[in-house]
Order: C-alpha cells, then structure tokens, then sequence
C-alpha cells in the first residue's frame, strides 16, 4: 500500500503551495489526469480544475496553511482525514474530513466534507 501519509501531506502540500506554477507541478504529481474533487463548494475534475479550485480558494482564505491534526486512517485504496485551515498555534477557522481514493500511488478522487467554516 502507499505511504498513505506522504499522499496526505503532498495534497495538504497543494493547498498551501501559493506559487502557481509550483502549485501546478504538485497538482500532477498527487493526481491521477482524470482526478476528481468533490466537496459542498464545488465539483471539479482534472488537473485544471483541481488546480482553478485551489487557487480559489487561496484567493478567499490568504495567509492560511492547511494542516493535519491527526495520522490518517487508510484500508485497501481508501484514506479519511481531518484537515485544519488557519495560523498554526491558534483555533482553525476552517475544520474539515476528506476521504480520498488512491490509484497507482496517487489520489483518484477527493470526496471532501466541512465541519466548520468561518462566521
């Protein structure tokens, strides 16, 4: 099976890369080409997609890093993690739980859900 935590950090790595063009090279390692993700605020697919959806969102939420507050639970193909958005040492201001599929080491699709969003 794949190091489930380095895919997990690599995408974490996604979203906190600010840098468009070195954004777009993580995106295609992390991502299978046909890569769906699938969360309340969008459906999108492709590296193109991934990487416009991210870059959205670094639009509304700069300055803030992505981060994982705890070791991914992983079985077969599967992984499910929370996620934190905010300043490192302070309460998030965002709190999610993706579950993603891997193919060949990579991440297929991206089922994502919040639990928390800011006001």
């Amino acid at each position: 099976m794949t190091d489930v935590r380095t895919v997990v950090e690599q995408y974490l790595a996604v979203w906190n890369e600010t840098d468009a063009d070195k954004r777009r090279a993580l995106v295609a390692d992390v991502f299978t080409e046909d890569a769906r993700y699938t969360d309340p605020l969008g459906d999108v697919t492709g590296h193109d997609g991934i990487d416009r959806f991210v870059a959205g969102a670094q639009a509304q939420f700069g300055g803030l890093a992505f981060s994982l507050p705890a070791e991914p639970d992983a079985h077969h193909h599967l992984a499910r993690f929370h996620w934190h958005l905010g300043t490192p040492g302070a309460e998030p201001v965002a709190i999610g739980f993706d579950v993603v599929e891997l193919a060949d080491g990579k991440i297929a699709k991206v089922h994502g859900f919040l639990d928390k969003l800011p006001g």
